[in-house]
């Protein structure tokens, strides 16, 4: 048992690694749309590449979503309205009048006779009025032809005008005592008839809303059907308007009646094992390549996290709306990878997540295409992220190769100009709008998993930061010797293409811990007195080799990156402090090494290789009286050899070739620092 946990315990990172590809495994094929894949590939203008095809089975043709509009606008545009007659109100308006009419027309002033044939005549006109009733004012403009009118249970079909509007009705009112010959009565009627009259017929949303929704639902999606075993389409043929319509249909088929519960595990173990091999692929890529990556799980982390992430976001875009799918950003993957990381590593990312997502999205070949060409492009423009016009200038890039890619592709499918859909291209631009959201994306990224990308370290590089300008302050010397060493660290790392930012910013915090005994160090001595003259060799050696440790503590109080403290931590590796050490021997021959030495690590990548190399060069350089041109070269190559016969580069990916390139810059600039020129014979 004891065993068992103990080798848990030493492979907790490689069982870790199994774990997150098992869930990002699970998670993708999760996102996975729940359907079958056609086994043909087929584009509308292009031959047909297989064998005759037959139906498999009985299946309808589907209607384009262009025919299924086009029905549901006529059937809208020949919807008739339902209006509704509210009874209650007329007979309110009946009771009213009957009220009313004794007091507009008083036996004072009108004779029994003459009132009874009034009372008559506007009974009758209110007979006329209501037999199809008053519009509510917000219902009176009428745009169809005809309506339904709903009154006594009854829906009527009657033109519009039949209807009485309250804005024209003293016109009908006048109309109609003139053809009776009672015009002079007309302003008693108007004052009758003001307060008497409430519009009650309105219009029924509820009601044609409910109809309209039964119509539309009635639109069949299917126009015939094709009989099994009819030839579909032969080998050679063209796929065409039709032919294309029926293969797409018997696709859409095809796919839900794979996706059953009989077959729901078969697909869904076939998806897994593609996604599996896809996965394992990046797995054995980074282990091969970028060791350094594999070791570190919060990067292996990340790279899954920003696959699963595309992935999530183009499946959800899908499922709203395939129409949408060029609006995701997929080459901010590339992108964000190539700064923290590198060019080769963001590429192959790119390309695998590409792949997985042909499952996804329509036009698979088309998407697929285009992805790729789109990330090759981001790789080979995005460089010096840190300058702002850079990514705007790569975006217009990316965004210029999606149209021309798309504008080839539809020639192709369509032969001609006809048809294009232009909004694509708004598409397209929306895409690159948001692909410039990858500024404040790294800024994320580099909080949550604690990453450094050259925009952090160009901020890191600024010498008034305050770190920086407290170093300046309390350790002048030291200040200017960081600066000193990270141009030449810098030079060093351009001639041999490693990361000249990285080792620049490294260069200027390595020795930030002398700060808290700056007068310890020769470079900050401005006197004749030198404290370490009173001190024992020992403890003279431990104040030196303490600056690697207070640095360290300094840098992570200062919220550092761990890139950034590596460089502390190794610029020393686990050399010796030579002339304390040679000091005490000549005190007690039996000296123990350790004291003496700097616990390390050695330097674990080119760029801390590169500044071990340029630090000592620069430092022991102060020591040259009248340097010549020899003395230079003599004096690089016995502190570089030093350091690799001391076994110092043993962990550092670096070549021999390029400390022999490195050896040759650092010769370079010292022999500029000190003005000196080649010795030509006389």
């Amino acid at each position: 048992m004891g065993k068992t946990l103990d080798g848990v315990y030493k492979n907790q990172s490689l069982i870790y690694k199994y774990i997150l590809y098992v869930i990002t495994i699970a998670c993708i094929v999760f996102f996975f749309p729940k359907g079958g894949k056609f086994k043909y590939e087929f584009q509308k203008g292009k031959p047909w590449q297989y064998a005759n095809l037959y139906a498999p089975f009985d299946f309808s043709i589907k209607k384009t979503t262009e025919e299924i509009a086009e029905e549901r606008n006529t059937i809208e545009s020949n919807q008739v309205d339902y209006y509704y007659y509210e009874d209650s109100v007329a007979s309110d308006v009946y009771q009213v009048f009957a009220d009313k009419f004794p007091v507009v027309f008083s036996s004072d002033k009108f004779s029994n006779r003459s009132r009874r044939i009034l009372e008559q005549i506007g009974k009758e006109f209110l007979d006329t009025v209501y037999n199809y009733g008053i519009l509510k004012k917000v219902d009176e403009h009428i745009s169809k032809n005809s309506v339904y009118l709903i009154k006594d249970g009854e829906a009527r079909q009657l033109q519009p005008d039949v209807f009485y509007r309250m804005g024209t009705i003293n016109d009908s009112l006048t109309k109609m005592l003139n053809s009776k010959r009672l015009g002079s009565y007309d302003g008693d009627f108007k004052t009758l008839f003001f307060d008497v009259l409430q519009p009650n017929v309105y219009f029924d949303e509820e009601l044609t809303r409910r109809e309209l929704e039964e119509a539309i639902s009635e639109i069949s999606l299917t126009r015939g059907n094709v009989d099994e075993g009819k030839l579909i389409i032969a080998k050679g043929e063209v796929v065409e308007a039709e032919n294309f319509k029926i293969l797409d249909s018997l696709k859409a088929e095809y796919e839900s009646e794979l996706w059953t519960e009989n077959n729901y595990y078969f697909i869904l173990f076939g998806y897994t094992i593609l996604v599996a091999l896809v996965l394992m692929m990046l797995f054995l890529f980074i282990k091969k390549y970028r060791p350094e990556v594999f070791r570190n799980n919060t990067k292996v982390t990340f790279i899954f996290f920003n696959i699963l992430l595309m992935v999530f976001i183009t499946t959800l875009v899908v499922k709203y709306d395939e129409v949408y799918v060029f609006v995701v950003p997929l080459c901010i993957l590339p992108l964000i990878l190539k700064t923290f990381f590198d060019a080769r590593l963001g590429l192959f990312v790119h390309v695998l997540t590409v792949l997985i997502l042909g499952f996804v999205v329509p036009n698979s070949f088309e998407y697929i295409f285009l992805q790729i060409m789109a990330g090759i492009v981001t790789i080979l423009t995005v460089s010096e992220l840190y300058k702002r016009a850079n990514l705007f200038i790569s975006v217009g890039q990316i965004t210029f190769i999606y149209v021309i890619g798309y504008f080839a592709f539809h020639i192709i499918h369509e032969g001609n100009l006809d048809n294009v859909n232009w909004y694509t291209f708004g598409f397209f631009f929306l895409n690159g709008m948001i692909t410039l959201f990858a500024q404040p994306l790294i800024y994320i990224y580099e909080k949550i998993f604690g990453m450094v990308s050259d925009v952090s370290l160009l901020e890191l590089s600024d010498t008034n930061s305050k770190l920086l300008k407290e170093l300046s302050n309390k350790a002048p010397g030291t200040f200017h010797h960081s600066l000193q060493v990270a141009n030449l660290a810098e030079a060093a790392a351009n001639e041999i293409g490693a990361n000249a930012m990285l080792v620049r910013v490294g260069a200027l915090y390595h020795d930030i811990g002398k700060m808290n005994n700056p007068t310890y160090f020769t470079e900050n001595q401005v006197t004749n007195i030198n404290p370490h003259d009173d001190l024992d060799p020992k403890e003279s050696a431990r104040i030196i080799i303490n600056h690697v440790i207070e640095g360290i503590e300094i840098a992570r109080k200062s919220n550092l990156p761990d890139r950034v403290i590596d460089f502390i931590r190794t610029h020393h590796g686990t050399s010796y402090v030579y002339y304390f050490y040679k000091k005490q021997q000549e005190l007690d021959p039996l000296v123990k090494d350790a004291e003496f030495k700097y616990p390390g690590p050695i330097p674990f990548s080119k760029e801390t290789a590169i500044l071990m190399m340029a630090d000592s060069v620069e430092a022991a350089s102060k020591s040259l009286n009248n340097p010549t041109y020899q003395m230079i070269d003599q004096f690089v190559e016995k502190i570089i050899t030093g350091q690799m016969n001391g076994n110092q580069f043993l962990n550092a990916n670096i070549t021999f070739k390029e400390i022999q390139m490195i050896k040759k810059v650092l010769k370079h600039k010292l022999t500029n620092i000190y003005h000196l020129r080649v010795e030509y014979p006389e």
